[in-house]
């Protein structure tokens, strides 16, 4: 029997396109997501849907139990690709927006991990998890202070769960995208010049699409990865690490 792989955010481009691959090779998909809306709208034939607010613990108990529940087997892949996006200076963050974008991205990777791992545990199963950071976790990028410090967080999650675990062969590992046109941030893109200038900011020339990330995370869940855990791996063009000599 094919093997459970969960995909949080499942309502959003990059889930979507992720879960779409998963579905191709043949897995058995849980997707998840705050909007049920949009999870209806993206549903895949066969996948069960579980609408669920994953920065609350009860319904990660909730989602994990339903998924033991329908296939007496928990899921061994998880790629968790909820979260947000929040720009704005430190100086102008108000209580509410900082927790929230702590809730939607660090407390959801948390209990998500969590409770993915007590479900392994419970049936002495291996796994494989992949969560989302951001280059800005990882260089200064101005008015980035909330989700800076909420994806900064997540990579230290990934190391410490990937070193807790591994002796019972769990792999966890992370992205730091750059900038992915997807639904959550076409309003980015807004304006006669974005498009270009957004572009223009990193060296490969191009910004990200869900494609880009959807790949290394398939690969990671995948038996080909088998000997890499506790890593971060930028998908950002080049922004992070590399400045090539400006054109003339």
């Amino acid at each position: 029997m094919a093997e459970i792989a969960l995909v949080t955010g499942a309502g959003g481009t990059l889930g979507r396109e992720l879960a779409e691959r998963l579905s191709k090779a043949g897995y058995r998909l849980v997707l998840t997501g705050r909007d049920e809306r949009k999870l209806i709208e993206n549903r895949i034939a066969d996948a069960l849907c579980i609408p669920a607010d994953l920065s609350e613990p009860d319904a990660v108990e909730k989602l994990f139990a339903a998924i033991e529940a329908e296939y007496a087997e928990p899921a061994t892949m998880l790629a968790h690709c909820a979260g947000s996006v929040m720009i704005r200076p430190l100086h102008r963050t108000t209580v509410e927006q900082y927790r929230s974008c702590m809730q939607n991205n660090l407390d959801s990777a948390f209990f998500t991990l969590q409770g993915f791992v007590q479900a392994l545990l419970k049936q002495k199963k291996p796994g494989r998890a992949v969560l989302i950071s951001s280059i800005a976790a990882r260089i200064g990028i101005s008015n980035h202070a909330a989700v800076g410090a909420a994806k900064a967080a997540i990579e230290g999650l990934v190391r410490s769960v990937a070193a807790t675990y591994a002796s019972h062969g769990i792999r966890v590992n992370g992205l730091a995208p750059g900038l992915m046109r997807t639904s959550a941030t076409e309003g980015f893109f807004a304006g006669e010049k974005a498009e270009q200038q957004i572009a223009g900011q990193y060296p490969l020339g191009r910004y990200g699409q869900a494609a880009d990330a959807a790949g290394l995370i398939y690969w990671l869940l995948s038996n080909e990865a088998e000997w890499i855990t506790g890593q971060i791996i930028a998908v950002d063009g080049g922004f992070s690490t590399i400045w090539p000599l400006a054109k003339r």
